[in-house]
């Protein structure tokens, strides 16, 4: 039998449509209930629904008045506050076109995307790095929290294919990829309620990560309000270690985090009073069995893990309705349409290729911005290619076989090492440098980047890749050789760096 598994159609998106609209629908019937709760160790700032949809339905009023008309591309220079959740969907409301970046990027690397982009205007946080020389019209904080007391816009209605937002993942070329994803993107997002959270109205969710994180966006936030939940996010500066006790006097019922803040909280706590919390949720990397043994241990809570990408969010998983199989990422969710292929089409059952979602996806993105090339290389027929390799059981259980190609995975996030490379090939020390990622310890990776150049200081390199590379990118460990390990065609054999660091550095 071949390896595809069809879990029937999703519901097909109503027309005429706006994601905004749909994710504060619940304003309606529930406007007194708490749909935010930004909490830290003695404060806790809450967000009614009514509350909630005046402040974004304004800053959509502010934003048109500031001069934006729908389709302008707006781009996101904002912190770790309200104001992030706040502007994207107040942008989406009326038609704008947001661009959620992350703060830790750089001004040289915020100034490539407005290159790419040619956003009508930043929406900034004086605190995130920002190019300083562009002429865009710029809107600050300040400016945003005023908005939000303005009359309420009216919603934008249209076609729920059209572009309702834009967001950036690393891509094998080296070169960030902006991805586009239309209004229906939220509605398709419904399938994960039962195929991976096993969210409902009554639950109170809180998400570990920061508010502009896409992860954030979408499971911490989102959802929770598309269906009548309660958001719970910390509050900037509030410690991994501390979030069991927020857990704990918030009375959450699901916890969402990237695997490695489950293996901090960990390291500080090998028992934990959860008595709410039904279960916990991972995805950005792969979650090892030991880390899921030891919060079951912990906790007595079990975590659902999650497969994804930019371009699709998550679409396999394990759920509270239908566990994932031990050592597998559990299997697509209801409506979605997965197969594993070959170079000739769908593989068979128990036999390795490539992940792969339906082109018909709804979830699946509009395309590449400004890369219809690339868009076009990553199908094949049908099917949408992930670029990961993996097997399908008869179940429709699929288990992870690692990545096709060389993307490192470090905290979660998706890093390219060729964008590392070019942004160090920049040092007037390094002639030539490859990097990769390994895992130094049980459940723990770091960028590690190996160079040809004159000897220098560690920290100098460091320093270096500090003003050019989001802290996320940058490599923690260098070691200078006299050649990098090459192949016949001149390739960075990047498989033949981790023995050299090893060898160094004794075996991860």
């Amino acid at each position: 039998m071949q390896a595809i598994f069809d879990q029937g159609d999703a519901a097909p998106c109503p027309s005429p449509f706006n994601m905004a609209s749909h994710v504060l629908a619940h304003a309606a019937d529930l406007p007194d209930k708490v749909a935010l709760c930004v909490i830290a160790q003695d404060r806790a700032d809450t967000w009614t629904y009514a509350r909630l949809e005046s402040a974004v339905r304004g800053t959509g009023t502010g934003l048109l008045a500031a001069g934006f008309k729908r389709g302008d591309i707006l781009l996101m220079r904002l912190g770790n506050t309200v104001d992030f959740p706040l502007a994207y969907l107040g942008a989406i409301a009326v038609g704008l076109v947001p661009v959620p970046t992350s703060s830790q990027l750089t001004a040289p690397e915020v100034d490539k995307m407005v290159a790419q982009l040619s956003p009508a205007g930043i929406l900034h946080d004086p605190r995130v790095a920002c190019p300083e020389d562009t002429s865009l019209p710029v809107i600050d904080t300040d400016a945003l929290a005023a908005m939000r007391d303005l009359p309420p816009a009216e919603y934008a209605m249209g076609d729920p294919d059209r572009l309702a937002y834009i967001i950036y993942t690393s891509g094998t070329s080296g070169i960030p990829r902006a991805v586009m994803h239309a209004h229906r993107a939220i509605w398709a997002r419904q399938m994960m309620h039962q195929g991976w959270y096993g969210l409902t109205a009554a639950d109170r969710l809180l998400h570990a990560g920061a508010f502009n994180w896409t992860y954030t966006l979408g499971t911490g936030l989102m959802d929770p309000w598309s269906v009548g939940a309660t958001a719970l996010i910390p509050a900037e500066g509030v410690a991994i270690e501390a979030l069991p006790q927020l857990l704990a006097k918030h009375q959450a019922t699901i916890f969402a985090a990237a695997p490695g803040v489950y293996r901090k909280i960990l390291s500080h706590h090998d028992k934990m009073n959860l008595p709410t919390l039904r279960h916990g949720l991972a995805a950005g990397e792969k979650l090892s069995d030991r880390v899921r043994q030891l919060w079951n241990t912990a906790t007595g809570t079990p975590i659902f893990e999650a497969y994804g990408m930019s371009e699709c969010s998550t679409f396999i998983s394990g759920s509270p309705a239908h566990p994932a199989t031990q050592g597998t990422l559990g299997r697509p969710q209801d409506g979605r349409r997965v197969a594993i292929l070959g170079p000739d089409g769908p593989v068979e059952l128990g036999a390795e290729g490539t992940i792969a979602v339906a082109g018909t996806d709804p979830g699946l993105m509009l395309g590449y911005f400004g890369a219809e090339a690339e868009t076009a290389a990553r199908m094949q027929g049908d099917w949408f290619l992930t670029g990961d390799q993996g097997m399908m059981d008869a179940d429709g259980q699929i288990t992870y076989l690692g990545r096709a190609d060389d993307m490192m995975n470090a905290g979660g996030y998706r890093v390219s090492p060729l964008e590392v490379e070019a942004a160090l090939l920049t040092h007037p020390a390094i002639r030539e440098v490859g990097v990769t990622d390994i895992e130094v310890k049980q459940d723990a990776r770091i960028i590690v980047a190996f160079y040809v150049g004159h000897p220098t200081d560690e920290a100098d390199l460091k320093a270096f890749a500090e003003t050019c590379l989001a802290r996320y990118k940058q490599p923690r460990v260098y070691i200078q050789l006299e050649a990098l390990p090459a192949g016949a065609n001149g390739k960075i054999l990047r498989r033949a760096l981790k023995p050299i660091y090893e060898a160094r550095h004794g075996q991860a």
